[in-house]
């Protein structure tokens, strides 16, 4: 193993509910728009990948929506960019932390020389927020690849920025394990080879271990993990890791 990459979204922080979710009702109102989304809508609209996309998709089912087509995606660019505005605003507040144990598996990666990557389909500006106000302002050193909507515009479970990652890495997909939260990613990463290990978020607390090396509801404690992790430790650790990729891979070796 020489790399692990990110995923962003519902994996590094709880973006979906407590920051995008809360900055595009904030864009709605700011433009007048006639809805808002509750944290179930919101829910159902992760199945579509990408803020616009999903704007877009809503408004199929809006009555108060524009007719017009140009003028539905000229509305859903004019939201979506006020949105992440706002997002950056809540982030720097402070108001969104890294989720438990991912700071500490970062720096198990920096202690044993392990190089990192971003591999996320949202806006390099969402993402720079959110790892400039937890890294500071050198957060970009801390990782050989930053793969964004920009680099990789097909949106997961499309596999391209995981595929753009690697080729910036220079690294063939069982070399590197990808951290991810929902089945989009976890699809993406398959796509490309990557094995994947999934810390469960908010809005998708059932994805499944099926695919990938583990599942586990957080990377800051041992117990909920499927397969089960060590006991000889409070969290999932790079050691632990290694251990699940290492058992994956003899049990390919005999079959």
């Amino acid at each position: 193993m020489r790399a692990i990459l990110w995923d962003v979204d519902g994996t590094l922080a709880e973006t979906e509910r407590d920051g995008h979710l809360v900055a595009f009702n904030q864009a709605f109102e700011a433009l007048q728009v006639p809805w808002r989304w509750s944290e179930e809508r919101y829910g159902e609209l992760l199945a579509v990948t990408g803020g616009r996309e999903r704007l877009l998709h809503d408004m199929q089912s809006r009555a108060q929506a524009p007719a017009d087509p140009r003028e539905r995606r000229s509305l859903a660019e004019r939201v979506h960019r006020l949105k992440n505005e706002y997002y950056a605003r809540i982030v720097g507040a402070g108001e969104l932390p890294l989720r438990e144990g991912v700071r500490e598996l970062m720096l198990d990666c920096e202690r044993a020389g392990l190089r990192m990557g971003i591999v996320t389909t949202t806006s390099r500006s969402n993402v720079e927020a959110l790892l400039k106000t937890h890294l500071g302002e050198g957060w970009e050193s801390a990782f050989a690849a930053v793969v964004c909507a920009e680099q990789a515009p097909r949106k997961k479970p499309d596999p391209e920025a995981y595929r753009v990652a690697l080729e910036a890495l220079q690294l063939t997909p069982q070399e590197a394990v990808a951290m991810e939260d929902a089945p989009a990613g976890v699809a993406a990463a398959n796509a490309a080879g990557v094995p994947v290990i999934v810390t469960r978020s908010y809005y998708f607390p059932a994805t499944g271990s099926a695919d990938a090396l583990a599942a586990g509801a957080s990377l800051g404690r041992i117990d909920g993990w499927s397969p089960p992790a060590d006991l000889g430790s409070t969290r999932i650790d790079l050691g632990q890791i290694r251990r699940w990729r290492a058992a994956r891979c003899a049990m390919r070796t005999i079959i």
